[in-house]
């Protein structure tokens, strides 16, 4: 299988982590609420690509084999 598409979608996130980050890095949150969110879905986002990594890992585990 082709791991390109998760590369990619990897990279995505790893955009939509950075641009969060950015906001909240520069005071951009606009209450405590607000911090919390981004906050949350920061964490979200990286969990989701420490899924997407393990799955290429597996992927290549798999086509070495």
């Amino acid at each position: 299988m082709d791991h390109k598409l998760l590369d990619i979608l990897n990279g995505k996130l790893n955009e939509q982590v950075q641009q969060l980050v950015d906001v909240v890095s520069a005071g951009g949150a606009k209450s405590h609420e607000h911090y919390k969110e981004l906050c949350g879905t920061i964490r979200g986002l990286q969990t989701a690509q420490m899924e997407i990594a393990d799955l290429v890992r597996k992927i290549k585990d798999y086509d070495d084999d």
